[in-house]
């Protein structure tokens, strides 16, 4: 028996979770979790990167001994550091408004078509490389002689050693998924210096030790591993999917839902472009084929503004709610930045002569039939471009707690769902660490041994319900 400490960090809280990997025994236990509160600056927002870094310092102190810490987060954001290791200022958030429109100007020097030829990589405004060409002139990108993505930069001061793990490097937009290295010709036509990155790791390769400072803060022994995993918390989740010898695909559901396959080579046919997929890299040479959702975020923000009322109450009177009165495209952009989000739902109804719901859980009923019917579209856009049959959806992350969510999708995919486990992100972390120190063996033997110890729920499809018959005719009997 060993124990692993997964720093999860999230778009709304930051977590320190320790799992215990034994002969047929995976288990899981939270240390300590803290919020994650982005903050409004002048020059826009910003994440709160020293209030996380403190957060992970206490986890690891309320973690105890453990032989290895693993550290995943979100994506494409990053810190600047300068020639001395220090940060230049607090990163920058993916819905700060700074790179809008700046897709346009990189497309004039790279179009769209051949970015994405050589990247894989759906558009999104925030993607990594629109950050850095909206950076382009800024005096804190001339100052900068080191760019560490969030996960990576946590490592670095746990470590004092650098390195770019290439699960969270692929969602740059600066990476080959064929040779699953760099891509040099996209970043020299737009004059984005490679150089800036540390060298790349792979999951699973050593990051060196935890630096004698941060034994003594946290009162640990050393020394302690720190191991590279699937550093983009989408990477850790789809390795926790605990899949059999069946055709799954997988919708990871949090702020965001990823909906997609995982694949052996990327698809990067035009169909894949303007269906707007993704081809990032996982574990084992894998791809991570998916498209984006608005996901979980509709309804945090619209919690959030209604005073955060009881959840359990309003997903239960939403399940009693008129099914599809209105639905919404969960994927406009028009729902990327905060606030107001009840507001925009309802501008967005109105706009396409829709009844606008008129009572929390009608609103929560519009955002969970909108979130189904988009996992159905993104399911079967996979199975077609990709060109691989399904069997059984897998729900993992926060979302597979959200029985209603499941079940609408369920019957919207006219699949069955496979629910959980809700932690994926740490245990696909804990597990990678595990398989490193020799306790597990390939990704097969990683997903049986979930599949034996997680709690899963499986959900029917309802072929009679509006949600399934709405998605049925929406598809045109596809």
């Amino acid at each position: 028996m060993r124990s692993y400490a997964a720093v999860d960090l999230g778009a709304s809280s930051g977590r320190v979770m320790v799992g215990h990997v034994g002969p047929d025994r995976l288990e899981l236990a939270e240390a300590h979790r803290f919020p994650n509160r982005p903050v409004r600056l002048p020059e826009g927002l910003r994440w709160d990167i020293l209030a996380l870094y403190g957060g992970v310092l206490d986890g690891l102190r309320a973690a105890g001994r453990v032989d290895s810490v693993g550290i995943d987060s979100w994506a494409v954001d990053y810190g600047l550091l300068d020639a001395d290791g220090a940060l230049l200022g607090n990163p920058v958030h993916y819905r700060d408004a700074r790179t809008e429109g700046v897709a346009e100007k990189v497309w004039a020097t790279v179009p769209a078509a051949e970015l994405y030829a050589a990247t894989g990589l759906q558009y999104a405004p925030f993607n990594t490389l629109y950050q850095l060409a909206a950076a382009r002139d800024s005096a804190r990108l001339a100052h900068a002689k080191r760019l560490l993505l969030v996960p990576d930069l946590i490592s670095y001061w746990l470590t004092g050693l650098q390195g770019t793990e290439l699960t969270n490097a692929s969602t740059t937009q600066l990476v080959d998924p064929t040779t699953r290295d760099w891509s040099y010709g996209v970043a020299e036509r737009l004059g984005i210096d490679l150089g800036l990155f540390a060298p790349l790791r792979q999951p699973g390769d050593s990051a060196g030790v935890l630096r004698d400072e941060v034994l003594a803060e946290t009162g640990l022994a050393g020394p302690i591993a720190v191991t590279a995993v699937g550093s983009h918390d989408t990477a850790s989740a789809v390795t926790a999917v605990p899949a059999g010898g069946e055709r799954f695909a997988y919708i990871c559901t949090g702020t965001w839902s990823l909906a997609g396959l995982e694949l052996d080579a990327p698809v990067l046919t035009e169909e894949s472009r303007a269906a707007n997929f993704t081809n990032e890299l996982g574990l084992d040479g894998t791809v991570r084929y998916l498209r984006n959702i608005m996901g979980l975020w509709l309804l945090q923000e619209c919690v959030r503004e209604w005073g955060s009322p009881d959840l359990a109450a309003l997903l239960s009177a939403a399940a009693e709610a008129q099914p599809l009165r209105s639905v919404v495209d969960a994927g406009d952009a028009a729902f990327l930045a905060p606030g107001r989000m009840p507001a925009r739902i309802a501008e967005a109804c109105r706009a396409t002569g829709q009844p606008v719901p008129d009572s929390p859980a009608g609103f929560t009923r519009c955002i969970l039939d909108s979130l189904a019917l988009a996992h159905r579209r993104a399911v079967a856009d996979a199975m077609r471009l990709a060109d691989r049959p399904v069997d059984v959806v897998h729900v993992v992350g926060g979302g597979a707690r959200n029985a209603l969510l499941c079940q609408l999708t369920a019957d919207a995919c006219g699949l069955p769902v496979v629910a959980g486990p809700a932690e994926a992100a740490a245990l696909g972390n804990v597990l990678v660490q595990a398989r490193a120190h020799g306790l597990v063996g390939d990704r097969a033997a990683m997903r049986r041994l979930l599949a034996r110890t997680q709690p899963l729920t499986r959900y029917e499809p309802r072929g009679d319900t509006a949600v399934g018959r709405a998605a049925e005719a929406r598809s045109g009997g596809r």
